[in-house]
């Protein structure tokens, strides 16, 4: 059935959304036209400046100079233009929700006659990976983004003021109709494309499709089903939160043009600023979660990779916290002042950059992550332009009114240290983006029709920490330096405060040094920054505890920021592989013996399935194939359940438990997660104590083998596990040819390179899928096989039941053996087998030992409390001073 209707309810929201947009821009800009126009500039002296005035800069009085002020005068109480922009912004909110709405209602109920839908989902996903698929296309992170928007457009509505609301609504009204453009699906000609909808259906999408000629209205069975890598729970919550990050970065860049516009280039800063400490908190939470994604998904052994889609993230939130920073010193210092216009318009320049890297196709070859391109490169880069020269033109207009400094700022004050701080921030995020844009510049050669030799860095770890990891040891330092200097620590030019925790510092650096291994010397001096930003971020806080809690945002930030260092520089310097093949055997083999070959030999062990073998301290044991449940906490062994194959579901072959209670009996249908075989490798630790991870295998028709690593966390190390190679778990099981043994009671004959003896045969009432009545005859055979670890029993059986003969098989994985009790000669005394091989159960993984790794996550947690913090005392004096005003 052909479901046109919701989609066409869809395509005509996402129409709305655009117009309501275009139609909000035009009346916020005549409205603000309107009010702009009651502001007069008039060049004063400066005594009476609105900016201007004196400031201590390390003991001393210093002057600023201005050009021009502003005197306001409020506009008449009627203003029919900001009426119908509100309005109209209101409905373009309830039109992107229409469509969110109509999107979801697609995904959800499986009409795999729309191109996304059929793309991105399928039937076997559960509810929440429902949600990924909603973004996991290009249209959809779209409309994640214009949603995110609506919702702060609306809340900017009713808390911005009146003064602010027109100009800086304008902006976000503008943005708006250019994301709406995105998805708007528009074509005119045969060559122009306005926008890519995500509600085309298939036979819009693939007209050229052989089966809709011989079909017209053929709907597919199921769809594609979500990359394998986006089923896990970071991925239903990391994008929103990082799209939230995406959104909030808009709301500075808006205040700060609102700011110009009006020729207040000082008075955006203090309503902004808590929305910059929320964005950053907010875009840094999303490139944590990202990580940690990663970390947990991702099989290269880390949790950040210097991708070059992970760099356009991280830089834009570098520059965030830099314009924070510039912010908090704008009050003292014009060049504060000007570095916060220039970093909060540079932050969402590079958010719409990102936009274009990862979106436009340009780094296809350069990163695993980067979207394909949908032939919205050349409509991204005007997107991009148009506020590059919205922003730089209005900014080089209205630079007369920022007032400047006739002095410099002394070493000695706080903002002195704030700024270089921010610059080095910046500094950070220039090398990281300069980099990255490699593949840019090749391109903007090829245009010229220039060949271009310039590549990405074959080692991006070691290429970015070199620079990063300098760039942060001085930022560490500065933290510690800077906070001292906030709270007057150091004054009169005297450093005494320091001499204490500059100690303190010392000695306990050198014992970590020396009691913790560390020979590099970058790592020495990062070390040392970190310990110093630490204690000295530390003594502060205690300091603001005693006195006000709510001034202790920067100081709990700065020693979140200082254990994360630390985390990063255990974790990723001193991670240890302990996964060392020393058994002698080629693991990996190829054509040709390579560099990469020899190191994974070196670096991966093979296990037999309940085979026990000695890892580093471990003793590992291989326990075989799980799968996961629905409705099940953790994992059952495969040999529980008959996999439907292609279903997504299975048949009990047992009653399935768990902590000693039943989910389900013996003969259930399950539903099971797609894709997914987990693999049961058991630690034993020195102390006798047993964790047992499940590192994972998807089969997925699209990305094939996909290999997912599972993780024992603890305080000193996280134990990082995952598979490396093991037999297709979706392939079925190749028996070479029957080879048969006839021999009596204690002979030896041997099973697949197995010593093997064949002890007894006797009679039993029980046989495993066969039901033994009083007239029938069983008998059960008992085959020891002896290996090195052990010996194993096989119980092969032989059934007379009605006259008819069963040969029930016996099948061991540990072996590689299936066999069957075929004759029995009572003549001779003999009992015939036929024996079958195949490969035995086996994986090779690999295993790491990622020591303090949770230092990090803990300081991250750590950051995102000081910024939440700050954040609600910056918005507490913003809503006290505009309640003044308005008073």
């Amino acid at each position: 059935m052909i479901h046109t209707t919701v989609g066409q309810l869809g395509h005509f929201f996402v129409i709305l959304s655009f117009v309501t947009a275009l139609v909000a821009t035009v009346a916020y800009f005549l409205s603000a036209l309107g009010r702009t126009s009651q502001v007069q500039a008039v060049a004063v002296e400066e005594p009476q400046l609105a900016y201007a005035g004196e400031s201590s800069f390390g003991g001393k009085t210093t002057k600023r100079k201005a050009k021009a002020t502003v005197e306001t005068v409020e506009p008449p109480a009627r203003d029919d233009w900001r009426t119908l922009a509100r309005w109209a912004f209101y409905l373009h909110g309830a039109a992107v929700v229409g469509v969110v709405a109509s999107l979801f209602y697609i995904v959800y109920n499986h009409y795999f006659e729309y191109h996304y839908a059929w793309s991105h989902s399928s039937r076997a996903l559960p509810v929440q990976y429902m949600i990924s698929c909603f973004w996991e296309g290009q249209e959809g992170s779209f409309l994640l983004w214009l949603f995110w928007n609506a919702l702060l457009g609306a809340i900017l509505i009713r808390t911005s003021g009146k003064q602010w609301e027109a100009p800086m609504m304008a902006v976000f009204a503008l943005v708006q109709a250019f994301l709406a453009s995105m998805i708007l699906g528009v074509v005119f000609g045969d060559t122009f494309k306005l926008g890519s909808s995500p509600f085309l259906l298939l036979t819009e999408a693939m007209p050229d499709a052989p089966i809709f000629t011989a079909d017209p209205n053929f709907v597919p069975q199921d769809g594609n089903g979500l990359n394998p890598l986006l089923q896990n729970y970071w991925m239903v919550i990391h994008p929103p939160t990082l799209f939230l990050g995406f959104a909030l970065t808009l709301v500075p860049f808006a205040y700060c043009v609102a700011g110009l516009w009006r020729n207040q280039p000082y008075e955006w800063i203090r309503p902004a600023l808590p929305w910059t400490l929320f964005g950053a908190m907010v875009l840094g939470i999303g490139i944590m979660m990202g990580g940690y994604w990663a970390y947990e998904t991702l099989n290269f052994g880390g949790y950040w990779n210097w991708d070059p889609v992970e760099n356009a993230v991280y830089v834009p939130w570098l520059v965030m916290v830099g314009a924070l920073h510039t912010m908090l010193i704008a009050k003292r210092s014009s060049t504060g002042l000007k570095a916060a216009i220039i970093l909060s318009i540079s932050t969402f320049l590079l958010i719409l950059y990102s936009t274009f890297l990862t979106r436009s196709g340009i780094l296809g070859n350069a990163s695993v992550h980067s979207f394909t391109d949908l032939g919205l490169s050349g409509q991204l880069l005007v997107y991009l332009l148009a506020f590059v020269v919205l922003a730089v033109l209005l900014a080089t207009v209205k630079w007369k009114y920022i007032p400047s400094d006739e002095e410099e700022a002394s070493v000695y004050t706080k903002e002195f240290w704030l700024f270089i701080g921010a610059t080095i921030l910046c500094l950070a995020a220039f090398q990281v983006i300069a980099t990255t844009s490699i593949p840019v510049y090749n391109k903007i050669l090829e245009s010229f029709g220039k060949v271009s030799n310039l590549a990405m860095p074959t080692d991006a770890m070691a290429h970015f920490g070199k620079f990063q990891t300098w760039f942060f040891a001085a930022i560490a330092l500065l933290t510690g330096l800077g906070q001292f200097m906030w709270w007057r620590k150091i004054e009169n030019k005297k450093w005494d405060a320091l001499i204490t925790p500059g100690i303190i510092t010392l000695l306990a650096s050198a014992a970590i040094i020396a009691f913790g291994g560390i020979k590099n010397p970058v790592y020495m001096v990062l070390l040392v920054a970190s310990v110093f930003a630490l204690i000295t971020n530390g003594t502060i806080l205690l300091g603001i505890i005693r006195g006000n809690y709510r001034l202790s945002g920067g100081a709990i930030a700065h020693l979140g920021m200082a254990l994360m260092l630390i985390g990063i520089l255990y974790s990723s310097g001193y991670s240890r592989v302990i996964s060392l093949n020393n058994s002698g055997l080629m693991i990996s083999k190829g054509d040709d013996f390579t560099k990469n070959n020899n190191k994974e030999n070196k670096e991966n062990v093979l296990l037999w399935l309940n085979q026990p073998e000695r890892m580093d301290k471990y003793q590992l044991t291989y326990r075989g194939q799980y799968i996961e449940v629905r409705g099940m906490p953790g994992y059952t062994a495969r040999e529980n359940v008959d996999v439907i194959e292609g279903d997504f579901h299975g048949v009990a072959q047992r009653d399935i438990e768990q902590n000693g209670k039943v989910y389900f009996k013996k003969g259930d249908t399950l539903a099971l997660y797609p894709e997914n075989v987990h693999y049961a490798v058991e630690y034993r630790e020195p102390s006798g104590q047993i964790f047992t991870l499940y590192p994972r295998i998807q089969v997925n028709k699209r990305m094939g083998v996909v290999l997912s690593p599972d993780i024992s966390h603890s305080m000193p190390r996280d134990v990082y596990t995952y598979i490396a190679t093991a037999p297709d778990p979706s392939a079925e099981t190749q028996w070479e040819k029957t080879e048969t043994f006839s021999v009596a009671i204690k002979d030896t004959f041997f099973l697949n390179d197995y010593v093997a003896i064949l002890d007894d045969v006797v009679r039993t009432n029980e046989v495993e899928g066969v039901e033994v009545g009083p007239g029938d005859a069983a008998v059960r055979a008992k085959v020891r096989v002896l290996d090195k670890n052990g010996e194993h029993i096989l119980n092969p059986a032989f059934v007379i039941k009605n006259r008819m003969v069963a040969h029930p098989a016996e099948l061991s994985d540990e072996l590689g053996v299936r066999i069957q009790l075929n004759e029995i000669d009572p003549r001779t005394g003999k009992f015939t087998f036929a024996v079958n091989r195949t490969q035995r159960d086996y994986i090779v993984m690999k295993a790491f030992e990622k020591p303090l790794i949770n230092i990090l996550w803990i300081g991250t947690l750590i950051v995102v409390l000081g910024f939440a913090i700050a954040t609600i005392r910056r918005y507490r004096e913003f809503r006290k001073m505009r309640d003044k005003s308005v008073a």
